[in-house]
């Protein structure tokens, strides 16, 4: 894996904006009406990959990734890509009359947290007239369909025809720009294991059987010499979705079982191939029952990777880098903050992001800094913005170097 030993590397989150041509093709795709079939949409993939890469590059990134374009997007809105990609690719689902919107009545014990329905989390309970007002600014329901699996059968992995693709794909756009190193994301245990299950008899066996089927991903991500980055905004976001709220004794011994699920998907795979994602939910909401950073780093810094990506722009979250004053970063292992924001459509002026990453390269090492965005950004905002957030990110990069290495 790449570091920042000469300059301010940078890079990206992994969702980017999808084209108008991509979103009719998984349309018609998902519709069983692509002309062509398989074969036919797989080129198309190929060439808008191989598109997308150039613009990274042209953009000035440095770590590249396909922007998730293997993971169907439903519409322009649409949050949750990076996971509802693996229902296709995971034998045992059926789907569920139930949607990720229902109500439930789950209430946690202390000692026993529980994940709630989503509609009941602590913020939309707060804010409901905001989250219900769909010209608020803040209502995160996509426009596609909303209907989500449950397991009924025990889990295995179907996706392979799928992953090839994506990793075929990305390794062409590699070599064809000549990027520096290109990454590929994949689900994590805790955030895939989100839906209903009828078929497990306990929470740890369900986790385990997600993260048997998930490490096919990461294996063969890897095994092409392409970066794995493990998508789990559920470490931290998860604590939103549980009522009452827990102690942060009780979620973080509820988070390590999903920690050590993701550890044992990812043994023996090399941890300098690998970087992780947290974040705390990508939807436009006030999020103001956010887990802080300082109760999840500890834990988050014993999963096995080399790099770690998190939050760092986002309003409710970018005070959270004075936790690297207390925090040492293991030898060896580099931080990904966010320095541009997916949560606003207010471009970062440049020496903002500079400032963001500076502070940063301070505390633990310019080095060990690689600078990127919040999060993904296909499906957050107007894919014009995105793009200007991006040259924003590379700009503040170069201040950023030019006074790191004077």
């Amino acid at each position: 894996m790449l570091d920042s030993s000469d300059r301010i590397l940078t890079t990206q989150a992994g969702s980017l904006p999808r084209t108008e041509a991509l979103l009719q093709a998984n349309k018609l795709w998902t519709e069983g009406e692509y002309p062509g079939g398989w074969d036919a949409f797989s080129s198309f993939l190929e060439e808008q990959v191989l598109e997308l890469v150039e613009r990274q590059i042209d953009t000035g990134l440095d770590i590249v990734g396909d922007g998730e374009y293997g993971k169907a997007m439903s519409s322009k809105l649409d949050f949750g890509a990076w996971w509802t990609y693996s229902f296709a690719r995971t034998g045992g689902l059926e789907l569920s009359s139930d949607t990720m919107w229902t109500d439930s009545n789950v209430i946690s014990e202390p000692g026993n947290p529980q994940l709630t329905g989503f509609s009941y989390r602590r913020d939309w309970t707060a804010f409901h007239d905001a989250y219900t007002d769909p010209t608020s600014g803040v209502s995160i329901r996509s426009e596609g369909a909303k209907s989500f699996p449950k397991a009924t059968g025990p889990l295995s992995y179907i996706g392979h025809d799928a992953l090839a693709v994506d990793i075929a794909n990305m390794k062409a756009a590699v070599e064809e720009t000549g990027a520096e190193e290109g990454f590929i994301t994949a689900l994590s245990p805790g955030s895939a294991s989100r839906i209903g299950n009828e078929y497990y008899s306990s929470d740890e066996e369900w986790l385990y059987a997600w993260a048997d089927v998930l490490r096919e991903e990461y294996q063969a991500i890897i095994d092409e010499g392409l970066i794995l980055q493990i998508d789990d905004p559920s470490i931290a976001e998860a604590f939103d979705q549980i009522t009452p709220e827990p102690s942060t004794e009780d979620y973080l011994a509820f988070t390590k079982v999903r920690v050590e699920a993701l550890n044992y998907a990812l043994r023996d795979l090399p941890e300098d191939r690998i970087r992780f994602h947290l974040c705390w939910g990508s939807w436009h909401g006030p999020h103001t029952t956010d887990l802080p950073f300082e109760d999840i780093v500890d834990l988050m810094l014993t999963i096995r990777a080399g790099a770690y990506s998190f939050e760092g722009a986002n309003v409710r979250h970018e005070h959270e880098w004075r936790v690297w004053e207390n925090t040492a970063l293991p030898e060896g292992k580099l931080i990904i903050p966010g320095v541009v924001s997916h949560a606003t459509n207010v471009v970062e002026h440049p020496r903002l992001v500079a400032d963001r990453i500076i502070r940063y390269a301070q505390l633990v090492g310019r080095e060990n800094v690689i600078a990127s965005t919040d999060c993904g950004l296909g499906g957050r905002i107007h894919g014009q913005i995105a793009w200007a957030k991006l040259a924003a990110l590379v700009e503040g990069a170069q201040l950023a170097t030019t006074e790191l290495w004077g």
